[in-house]
């Protein structure tokens, strides 16, 4: 079987995790990584044994490259995958899928346009506890869905806004920690509650104000369609990364994330349902390890000629979301969703 060759651009603190998972495919070579700092994309090439390059465009003509992985700033998420998209190459981009939904309506038509697959990372949707919660509603075994949670209570500091320019601009970055950080949590609640139609919340900046132009802390309440509601928190403001907290309410039981793993409250008792996710690849714990589960899944449904499930309309979902919340806190009223105005303004 010929391999697929796969390239990477962004040799930052994620790409290990899309390098590691390559590695472990036997249908695929990374042949490529790439980084606008030489000394980055040596390195990682030295690492992984394959090329470096410091342009992306000489993956414009390279035939023996099929696959692209974007772990780059949010904002550069567009112009490339859309020039990679046209020139034949199927785009797998990290989270979220760019800085605005403007940016990112272009990037599905881009796809529609190509014959190329265009793949979002909201890898926590293979997490273990995910799928089983996500079974459990479609499934219907604990009655109705009543009503949902999410907490993410991180720590951003001013070193972290200050290691790379296009952190906490309203520009590059496109917000703050609903778009960095608390979007994976965001894009879990969408997932489990489905159609939205309304949303309501505020963000402000509690902790930074001095140090980045964007969001701190967000929170917000979420109606769906169904008649479910999800409350969510977030911040970078917190004094450590606490693992994320989930509960879903069901009319006969409530599912409850507690330290990553998953617990059943029914009839009077609780039942632990999946275990704490473990990665070998390093970077932080609460990334998890379903990067290797979704890049595999990626590239099985590249292999085989099949759509990719979470790809530009799906990844568009919850930018769409904190984008709501963006115009809610500008506009001071309460939304329909999805929200008027797709583009942030500062």
């Amino acid at each position: 079987m010929q391999k697929l060759g796969a390239a990477i651009i962004g040799c930052g603190a994620i790409y290990p995790l899309h390098a590691g998972s390559i590695e472990e495919l036997e249908d695929a070579e990374l042949r490529m990584a790439i980084d606008t700092d030489p000394e980055k994309a040596q390195a990682a090439a030295s690492r992984y044994g394959c090329e470096a390059a410091a342009d992306y465009k000489v993956l414009l003509e390279r035939e023996d490259i099929q696959i692209v992985h974007l772990c780059t700033p949010h904002y550069l998420h567009a112009e490339m995958a859309i020039g990679l998209l046209a020139a034949g190459k199927h785009v797998l981009t990290e989270k979220p899928i760019a800085e605005n939904a403007a940016a990112a309506r272009a990037m599905t038509e881009a796809a529609k346009k190509s014959r190329s697959q265009l793949g979002v990372t909201f890898q926590n949707r293979y997490n273990d506890a995910s799928r089983i919660i996500h079974e459990y509603i479609a499934s219907g075994e604990l009655g109705k869905l009543v009503c949902m949670k999410g907490i993410v209570t991180w720590n951003r500091g001013r070193a972290y806004y200050e290691s790379g320019a296009w952190r906490g601009k309203w520009a590059t970055e496109g917000g703050g920690v609903l778009i960095n950080q608390a979007i994976h949590t965001l894009d879990l609640l969408q997932w489990f509650g489905g159609e939205i139609s309304s949303v309501k919340g505020s963000v402000t900046s509690d902790t930074l104000e001095d140090a980045i132009e964007v969001e701190d802390t967000a929170h917000a309440c979420i109606d769906f369609a169904n008649g479910a509601r999800a409350l969510f928190y977030g911040t970078n403001g917190y004094g450590t990364d606490s693992p994320v907290e989930l509960e879903i309410v069901f009319e006969h039981g409530v599912l409850t994330q507690r330290r990553d793993s998953l617990y059943l409250w029914k009839d009077g008792n609780e039942t632990r349902l999946s275990e704490p996710p473990h990665s070998n690849f390093g970077g932080k714990s609460y990334w998890g390890p379903s990067h290797r589960k979704l890049i595999a899944d990626f590239y099985a449904h590249v292999r085989e000629d099949r759509p990719f499930w979470i790809d530009g309309e799906e990844g568009i979902k919850a930018l769409q979301l904190i984008e709501a919340l963006y115009e809610r806190t500008r506009s001071g009223q309460g939304l329909r969703f999805p929200p008027s105005n797709a583009v942030l303004s500062k």
